[in-house]
């Protein structure tokens, strides 16, 4: 991604310990988005227009190798695994995670054009480091409250496994609304589809490769090489 749009904030969730495992995923060597090329330059003309409105956008995942996938399985099979429980999925039971569609043994992500992704007010303030063992605050708790993200007000943080995250939950109004609106319009404008269940998952439309899951590394060496 940033060959295509270097101003993009990329903060690969998964490449660290700040994600629903707790510990980084496999298959993520290094902290890059890897996107094939009709995405980039999609993603690249939205951050143009947020730009122009004082915005910039930032990508928590991009490319997803199936590995990764394979490595999430693993975690939502281990029902001992709660470490990061009490902030990505504090009123979901874990056995039910694969029955309510918050795990899933393929993924969007491995085909290449499936996005996470929110807004950062500019100019942008760096988020500050997750510290492993540091106290957890529910993913859907007020803004001044959960960790710290220098992300707009989406109304919950991003993986937030609970029907907030839903993009157009009714409960979610004000300003938190209209900050999901100017990213779902902002993308749906551009090809972009929106995931409903997830307020931060978008797929570019059509997919260049719409049948087939990767399983590369996320790498620069791997970006060289991929389509």
């Amino acid at each position: 991604m940033s060959t295509v749009d270097p101003t993009i904030i990329q903060e690969i969730r998964y490449f660290t310990p700040h994600n629903f495992v707790g510990e980084p995923v496999d298959g993520y060597r290094q902290p890059i988005c890897i996107l094939t090329r009709p995405a980039a330059e999609a993603l690249h003309k939205a951050q143009l227009e947020l730009l122009r409105k004082g915005y910039t956008l930032k990508v928590y995942d991009c490319y997803r190798p199936q590995r990764a996938v394979n490595d999430f399985v693993r975690w939502a099979e281990d029902l001992g695994a709660q470490s990061m429980k009490g902030e990505f999925y504090p009123n979901v039971d874990k056995t039910r995670l694969f029955e309510d569609g918050y795990i899933a043994a393929k993924s969007g992500h491995s085909r290449g054009s499936t996005m996470d992704l929110t807004i950062v007010k500019l100019p942008a303030r760096p988020t500050r480091p997750y510290r492993p063992g540091e106290p957890l605050v529910p993913c859907f708790a007020p803004k001044n409250e959960r960790f710290p993200d220098n992300s707009v007000d989406m109304g919950t943080g991003f993986d937030c496994f609970d029907t907030l995250a839903h993009t157009l939950d009714p409960r979610i109004q004000g300003v938190q609304s209209a900050n999901r609106m100017l990213l779902k319009n902002t993308m749906e404008s551009l090809g972009f589809v929106n995931l409903a269940e997830e307020w931060w998952h978008y797929t570019y439309q059509p997919e260049p490769y719409p049948d087939t899951y990767f399983d590369f590394p996320v790498s620069w060496k791997s970006l060289r090489r991929a389509p």
